[in-house]
């Protein structure tokens, strides 16, 4: 990590795509882990990511990975305001409607300590959920994309085969994380967003024993991850 001070400082006197492809491999992981430096360097990334695409992307990345194993949960902590300076500049970022706007939301997502969703979140055109039953225990595939939005039993050879229309959840009837990542996605026009997210977060019926269960809820208790 002896090269990142190094890099750091070349990327703040000027830009050199070649500086920011080697600041991102050290300081993003294998296996999508942040490095310690990672998190040092968010105060400087988060500086210049006013007036460029990469210092952004890259603090980004390294906040959808703050829920992983670095060994530095205490620096993390230490730049609150730093993270919470970030998350106001993406949201101001949103609302210029950019062509990065699924990057930048999911960005948002990891600043407000939603990691699971900020790692796994689509832009709804060709996106699968693979989840259980929580009644008969049966393999479910929610597709939510151009192409359908509906449960199914998958079948390779068949492809998804007894598909059920989801069932979307009314913008009234939202709550918590959903409500928000919905109004922001209405806010800014992104109607794909939008309507993926109210159907995300909305009702699938099973379509093996026809029970009906909340799509968010169950997906989320399967993969979401622990915090330390």
């Amino acid at each position: 990590m002896d090269r990142v001070p190094a890099l750091l400082a070349q990327v703040e006197r000027k830009y050199d795509s070649e500086a920011w492809m080697e600041l991102g491999h050290r300081l993003i992981l294998e296996h999508d882990l942040v490095s310690p430096a990672g998190i040092a360097a968010l105060p400087l990334l988060v500086r210049l990511a006013s007036g460029g695409r990469e210092a952004r992307h890259l603090a980004g990345e390294i906040m959808e990975r703050a829920a992983s194993h670095h060994g530095s949960d205490e620096l993390l902590a230490e730049s609150a305001d730093v993270i919470a300076e970030f998350g106001a500049l993406l949201d101001r970022h949103l609302q210029s409607r950019p062509s990065d706007y699924l990057v930048t939301f999911r960005a948002l997502l990891a600043v407000e300590e939603q990691y699971h969703w900020a790692n796994v979140l689509g832009d709804f055109a060709d996106d699968f959920y693979d989840l259980q039953c929580p009644h008969c225990g049966v393999e479910v595939t929610i597709a939510i994309g151009d192409y359908g939005r509906y449960s199914a039993i998958r079948d390779w050879n068949l492809g998804d085969v007894d598909r059920r229309d989801l069932r979307p959840r009314p913008r009234e009837e939202l709550t918590g994380v959903g409500r928000w990542m919905y109004e922001i996605a209405v806010r800014d026009e992104e109607v794909a967003l939008a309507e993926g997210i109210a159907h995300l977060f909305g009702k699938a019926e099973c379509p093996r024993c026809a029970s009906v269960f909340t799509i968010a809820d169950e997906y989320e208790a399967a993969n979401c991850p622990v915090l330390r």
